[in-house]
């Protein structure tokens, strides 16, 4: 009982973690490339460090076979990020926010046909919500600027996509797990971003103020190594159900931090939206465990 308390709070303080990420994300000024690769790159080290220490060896003869798909996988999650990034530019925290949790929708839409899993009466429900749901957050926005915020919608959609490529790649590697397979992952993403960086705009770190910087090291070493170093170790010791109802809590932590803390604007047009979207994932996640 003690351990499965210790795993829930774990998994509670990452996924809080995960959900200000935005509002540091805001106060850094280099491209989110340059971004992408930092926080793989701080992260890589964090984690690295965490299983040398506790003496976690990566089965590198068991993977052989994987590797490519790990490669593949790690540059998804790369450009998923400097998309995030692009989205959060163009539009509010909050609205890029529920625009990227529109991605187990896709996984749900795509796992019949690359898995031949069956879609039911259930998943449909929850993809013509979820739909509607980016429909209404869609209309948001002031008219002055409405330009902006659909790109950052569409920046929004394009890292969900990308996250539900790292996923369904994910159910594809079963030779490495948990941490290795991301501390992989994060190298691969380390690879393709460094020239991605290097042919488009270069370092600009010197551009960064203080505050900059401490949101710099915020953003990969807490919000990517410290948070998945918890959420992983969580893992083993909760049950399906409450890891999918614990997990919604970064998107409602990342909501409520948009409207409180960097004063965007709420209507009933995006909690409708957000509602539908997190609400008829969520139901999916737990009806079919």
């Amino acid at each position: 009982m003690q351990t499965t308390n210790r795993s829930r709070l774990m998994l509670i303080f990452s996924m809080a973690i995960f959900g200000t990420l935005g509002w540091f994300v805001d106060k850094i000024s280099v491209s989110s490339g340059e971004l992408a690769l930092y926080r793989a790159v701080m992260a890589a080290v964090l984690i690295g460090l965490f299983l040398l220490i506790s003496r976690q060896k990566i089965p590198f003869q068991q993977i052989k076979k994987e590797l490519f798909l790990l490669l593949i996988s790690g540059c998804a999650m790369g450009f998923n990020w400097i998309l995030l990034f692009e989205a959060y530019k163009y539009t509010t925290v909050s609205v890029a926010t529920l625009s990227y949790y529109f991605a187990p929708v896709l996984v749900t839409l795509i796992c019949p046909i690359l898995f031949k899993e069956k879609m039911g009466l259930r998943q449909w429900l929850c993809f013509i919500l979820s739909t509607l749901g980016i429909v209404l957050i869609t209309g948001l926005g002031n008219l002055s600027d409405g330009s902006n915020h659909l790109l950052g919608i569409g920046f929004g959609l394009g890292a969900a996509c990308l996250y539900a490529t790292v996923i369904l790649l994910n159910k594809t590697i079963k030779t490495v797990t948990g941490l290795h397979r991301t501390f992989l992952q994060f190298l691969a993403a380390i690879a393709v971003l460094v020239p991605y960086v290097l042919l488009s705009g270069g370092v600009t770190l010197q551009s960064l103020d203080a505050p900059g910087w401490l949101c710099l090291l915020a953003v990969g070493i807490v919000h990517t190594g410290i948070a998945y170093c918890l959420y992983f170790s969580s893992l083993k010791e909760l049950p399906g159900q409450q890891v999918a109802i614990l997990s919604y809590i970064d998107p409602l932590v990342a909501v409520v931090m948009s409207v409180t803390v960097m004063g965007d604007a709420v209507s009933l047009p995006l909690i409708a939206g957000g509602v539908l979207i997190l609400g008829s994932t969520l139901y999916n996640e737990l009806s079919s465990k």
